[in-house]
């Protein structure tokens, strides 16, 4: 089964009422909603149960992504908002690039004695 492009395979808990009804995965989670009106939303979680999609008949849609912890570490939306607090790591070049002028890194080189 297919609803408003999310693909339907296998048993799932569903919600119903006079004017709507709600879809939900294995991990209860809910995953599709339409009202009687037209109106409808679907979800999109990762391994671990965090949504990191969602997208409705208003043309409306936010993702999400996170870290190891947990924590949400990226956001953006149809509306323009951005959230990044990703951890990135940069080479010399990159960095350079960013900054507009060369760096040179300073420190102690220290032996090892046998």
């Amino acid at each position: 089964m297919k609803l408003k492009g999310v693909e339907l395979n296998g048993t799932y808990k569903v919600i119903y009422y006079s004017t709507w009804f709600e879809v939900y995965n294995e991990k209860d989670k809910r995953i599709y909603f339409e009202s009687s009106d037209d109106y409808w939303a679907k979800w999109e979680y990762n391994e671990k149960g965090k949504e990191i999609y969602i997208e409705n008949s208003n043309g409306f849609w936010e993702k999400s992504e996170y870290d190891e912890k947990g924590n949400r570490s990226y956001y953006e939306n149809s509306r323009g908002i951005i959230i990044d607090e990703r951890v990135r790591e940069l080479t010399i070049e990159e960095i350079e690039k960013l900054l507009g002028y060369k760096i040179k890194i300073k420190g102690e080189r220290k032996w090892k004695k046998k």
